[in-house]
C-alpha cells in the first residue's frame, strides 16, 4: 500500500504546484488591441457532435494447449486443446459519417467479437448499434444506429491525399473512458507502415495526444473536416508519447463505400511482387530517388501484366498521387477495391510512363462468421474461386470447440444455399442473414456429396 500512496502524493503535489500560479494571475484576455485571439472552440463546437463514444460487450474465445502428459494418463481421446470463453467489455470512439443512414465508422478492433454495441452521443443520448461490415486487415468497421436515432450530426470529409507534414491536426475521442476530449498537434509524417506487416497500413502520424479509448475517433483539420480515424499509438503501457497513427479519410471512405455496396470489402489486386527502393537499387537502375515501389515480379495474367507493367519497373504514383513505399502501394491498391480502373505511374529505363490498370479481386479475403450469425461463431468464411467445383461461401477454417464446429461445419465445406435460397458469395449470405432468421438450414457441399446442417 505504501508505494501507490507515494505515487498519488507525488501527483497531487505536482498538480498543486502547477495550478497555484495560474490562480494567482489575472484571467487571460479574450482579445488584444481589439482583435479576437485565435481559438479552436468554434470549430470544435460544430464538429464534436459527430464524434461518439462506443461501449461493447462480448465473449472472447481462446484456445489453451493441453500438456501431452494429460493425454498420456487419460488416453488419445483426451482433447488436445481446451476452449475458454471469457466475457469482456471495451470502450472506444466512432465518427458519424452519414447522418441520414445513421452510419458510424470506427476501428475493427474496437468492436471485434462484440455481442452488443452501445453508442453514446455528445449530448448524452444512447442507442444500440449493429455491425454492417468490417475489414480486420485495414482495421475499419461500419456501424448502423437503430432507427429511433434522429437529429444526428455528420462530419465532412477532407481529401487526405492533399495533406502535408506540418498541417495542424485535432484528435477527438473518448480516452480512458473519461468522455469526449480534444487534443491538438501537427501531422508528423505520412505513409507510415510497418506496425503489423500482415495488415494494410498507410498511416498518418501525428503528435496530437492519442490514448487508449481514442481508437475509432476523429482526426480533423482546422476546418473541422475529417482527415483520419485514430487507430494506434507507440508508447509504454498504452500512454501517449507523441506518436499516434490514423487511417487516412480517403482510405476509410473507399472501404466503407465497399461495405455499403457489397456488404464486405472487395480488396483490389494489382498482381505484382516487390519491395522498397534502396539507394543501391536506385543507382543500379539509374533512378534519382529512393521513393517508389520496385516491381521484382509480375503475376501471370494479373492486372499489372495485362496493362503492360513489367518486372524492373518502379511504381511512383496511383491516380496522380505519389507513392513512397511498397507498403503504401499495397495498402492503396487493396483498399481502392476490385474492379476499379486506376492510373499507375511508373519509371522504366529512366523515363516516366502511365498505364490504365483494372484491379482484380483478391480471392483470399476472409470474414469472421460470428459477425453474421452467432451460431456460426468460430468459422472463417471466404468466397469460392475458379478452382472450386461449385460457387458459394467456403469455410476457410473452424476453431476447435466453437459453435460452428458443434453444429457440424468443417474446413473446406461450401455453403451453396440458405433456407432454400441459392448462396453465391459472402455478401449475399450477409444480406440474407440481416433478416435474422430463427433457424438456418444450410445446404452444404462437402467434397462430392451434399448435406444439410441446421443452425439455431
Amino acid at each position: 500500500m505504501k508505494k501507490p500512496m507515494l505515487v498519488l502524493s507525488t501527483l497531487a503535489l505536482s498538480l498543486s504546484s502547477v495550478l497555484t500560479p495560474i490562480h494567482a494571475t489575472a484571467a487571460l484576455p479574450l482579445s488584444v488591441n481589439g482583435e479576437q485571439l485565435p481559438s479552436l472552440a468554434p470549430m470544435l463546437e460544430s464538429v464534436t457532435p459527430a464524434v461518439v463514444s462506443i461501449a461493447v460487450e462480448g465473449t472472447q474465445v481462446s484456445q489453451q494447449r493441453i500438456p501431452e502428459a494429460f493425454r498420456y494418463f487419460f488416453g488419445d481421446d483426451f482433447p488436445g486443446n481446451q476452449v475458454q470463453e471469457r466475457p469482456f467489455r471495451g470502450l472506444g470512439s466512432g465518427v458519424i459519417i452519414d447522418a441520414k443512414n445513421r452510419h458510424i465508422v470506427t476501428n475493427y478492433h474496437v468492436i471485434n467479437g462484440a455481442d452488443s454495441i452501445t453508442v453514446q452521443l455528445k449530448d448524452g443520448r444512447e442507442y444500440d448499434a449493429e455491425l454492417i461490415g468490417g475489414d480486420e486487415m485495414s482495421d475499419v468497421a461500419l456501424l448502423k444506429l437503430e432507427e429511433k436515432a434522429t437529429n444526428l450530426t455528420q462530419i465532412e470529409l477532407a481529401d487526405s491525399d492533399k495533406l502535408r507534414v506540418g498541417d495542424f491536426t485535432v484528435a477527438i475521442g473518448n480516452p480512458f473512458g473519461l468522455g469526449q476530449t480534444a487534443t491538438s498537434g501537427i501531422i508528423s509524417a505520412l505513409g507510415r507502415s510497418g506496425l503489423n506487416m500482415e495488415n494494410l497500413e498507410n498511416f498518418i502520424q501525428t503528435d496530437a495526444a492519442i490514448n487508449s479509448g481514442n481508437s475509432g475517433g476523429a482526426l480533423v483539420n482546422l476546418n473541422g473536416e475529417l482527415i483520419g480515424i485514430n487507430t494506434a499509438i507507440i508508447g509504454p503501457n498504452g500512454g501517449n508519447v507523441g506518436i499516434g497513427f490514423a487511417i487516412p479519410s480517403n482510405m476509410m471512405k473507399n472501404l466503407t463505400d465497399q461495405i455499403v455496396e457489397f456488404g464486405e470489402v472487395k480488396r483490389g489486386l494489382l498482381g505484382v511482387r516487390g519491395g522498397e527502393v534502396t539507394s543501391e537499387l536506385a543507382e543500379a537502375l539509374g533512378y534519382n530517388s529512393s521513393k517508389g515501389a520496385f516491381v521484382s515480379e509480375v503475376t501471370e495474367d494479373g492486372a499489372a501484366e495485362l496493362a503492360g507493367i513489367e518486372a524492373g519497373d518502379i511504381i511512383v504514383s496511383i491516380n496522380g498521387k505519389r507513392i513512397n513505399t511498397f507498403s503504401e502501394l499495397r495498402a492503396k491498391v487493396a483498399t481502392l477495391g476490385a474492379g476499379k480502373t486506376v492510373e499507375v505511374g511508373i519509371v522504366r529505363d529512366g523515363e516516366e510512363q502511365t498505364f490504365d490498370v483494372t484491379l482484380q479481386e483478391q480471392s483470399d479475403v476472409k470474414t469472421k462468421a460470428e459477425n453474421l450469425h452467432e451460431g456460426l461463431a468460430g468459422a472463417e468464411l471466404t468466397n469460392t474461386t475458379s478452382t472450386d467445383k461449385v460457387e458459394g461461401v467456403k469455410i476457410a477454417s473452424v476453431v476447435e470447440g466453437s459453435a460452428a464446429q458443434r453444429y457440424g461445419l468443417a474446413e473446406g465445406d461450401i455453403i451453396v444455399g440458405l433456407n432454400r435460397q441459392r448462396v453465391n458469395n459472402v455478401a449475399q449470405l450477409r444480406e440474407m442473414l440481416e433478416e435474422k432468421p430463427d433457424v438456418l438450414a444450410l445446404n452444404i457441399q462437402r467434397g462430392e456429396r451434399g448435406l444439410y446442417i441446421v443452425v439455431r
